[in-house]
């Protein structure tokens, strides 16, 4: 057995104000066979920006609230909700609060999204 602790990874910040540190999956301490999953911290009016990929995923939100769009629809979200995410959906998540929003994600199959990549390149 091997445990791990989140904030040993470094993580990468985000052009639209998050941190995200992958935990499982590929170049993370732990890679599984199919998915990866991953904790953000999105700072105060930060967000993931809209975006969409063939993978489906779930984000779990532990602190903080904001808004969620998937396609066109728009909800509020607090800490306890979770969000599925059908793959080819687009998807935005937004913190709306004057603090950190944590939250977690695990997105199958396992793969390097296109979108982090994109962000980090100012695309």
């Amino acid at each position: 057995m091997k445990i791990n602790n989140i904030f040993d990874i470094t993580g990468t910040k985000f052009p639209a104000g998050r941190l995200t540190r992958v935990m499982v999956g590929p170049g993370a301490p732990v890679e599984a066979e199919g998915f990866v999953m991953g904790y953000v911290a999105i700072f105060p009016q930060g967000s993931v920006p809209l975006h969409r990929h063939h993978q489906e995923e779930v984000y779990v939100i532990l602190r903080g609230n904001g808004k969620m769009h998937v396609n066109d629809e728009t909800a509020d979200v607090k800490a306890g909700d979770y969000i599925y995410i059908d793959s080819d959906s687009t998807h935005l998540l937004e913190n709306t609060s004057n603090e950190d929003m944590i939250m977690l994600f695990c997105y199958s199959p396992k793969g390097i999204v296109e979108h982090w990549q994109e962000e980090l390149e100012g695309k």
